[in-house]
């Protein structure tokens, strides 16, 4: 019998895992995963996904790349994996693609929303998807501290755990500030990130907007190569990846069924 590689687009609610990486004694995104497709392949699979998020981070367009045998049909697989998935986790798109392809390796941007709902009361509706900021912030002071961090820098201010090899130099493509009324929205675009390295961007911007710091002051934070030099990490829970962009081809795209991206959190 011989083998394939097959890409899945996966979204999660975050809120109950231990993150993605698989941890033997604690609910994770791979672990689940990997035990439904290892039942429906009859044979063990582990799973590359192209971000793994930490405990609490939602997705709705993570991918994950794997080799099985390819005797399973598919234009099932999807609908299979569902039927053996927790409620809050599911298969969006299922398809076989060429042996080279990683799900991690051969992605070329990544895009994160960083959702917040900044009024003096939290949401209850909302409160496992978004973050409550209750201070008034200026959008337009973030703005301006925002510009200071896109392109390639050392974010090793911003970076929770240094990574085990490789170096804390990151290219940011862009960081969108989107206000809707009371929701505010953070769109961050590039190739890799660094631990926490989003929600620290993030936690910074907003006090920047609260005006605990200037805008001018993310130079410093940037020059000091200290994280204790940047602001608060924001919580996970406001955090979602929402597409895992490849050369061809996105997690995002129509024909795999674009969700939080497009609707938004109504």
């Amino acid at each position: 019998m011989g083998q394939a590689t097959y890409r899945v687009v996966i979204e999660y609610d975050g809120t109950d895992f231990c993150g993605f990486q698989f941890q033997p004694a604690l609910r994770t995104i791979a672990g689940e995963v990997e035990k439904a497709l290892s039942s429906l392949f009859v044979m063990p699979v582990k799973v590359t996904c192209a971000g793994r998020t930490d405990s609490g981070v939602h997705a709705s367009g993570q991918v994950i790349s794997f080799v099985a045998h390819e005797s399973f049909p598919t234009e099932k697989l999807a609908l299979a994996l569902n039927s053996s998935l927790p409620h809050d986790l599911t298969a969006r798109d299922a398809a076989r693609v060429d042996p080279s392809f990683s799900a991690r390796f051969s992605a070329i941007e990544r895009r994160y929303v960083y959702r917040v709902i900044n009024r003096v009361s939290p949401s209850a509706v909302l409160r496992r998807f978004v973050h409550h900021e209750y201070r008034t912030i200026d959008d337009d002071r973030m703005r301006a501290a925002a510009a200071h961090l896109v392109g390639e820098h050392d974010f090793i201010s911003f970076c929770g755990v240094l990574p085990e090899k490789g170096g804390t130099v990151r290219d940011i493509r862009e960081i969108a500030i989107v206000r809707t009324g009371e929701r505010l929205e953070f769109h961050v675009r590039g190739l890799s990130f660094l631990h926490r390295m989003v929600r620290n961007i993030v936690g910074t911007l907003l006090d920047v907007g609260a005006g605990k710091n200037e805008p001018d002051d993310v130079i410093a934070m940037l020059a000091a190569r200290d994280r204790r030099a940047a602001g608060a990490t924001a919580p996970a829970h406001g955090l979602t990846l929402v597409d895992v962009v490849y050369p061809d081809w996105s997690s995002a795209s129509p024909d795999a069924g674009r969700v939080l991206t497009e609707r938004g959190l109504e």
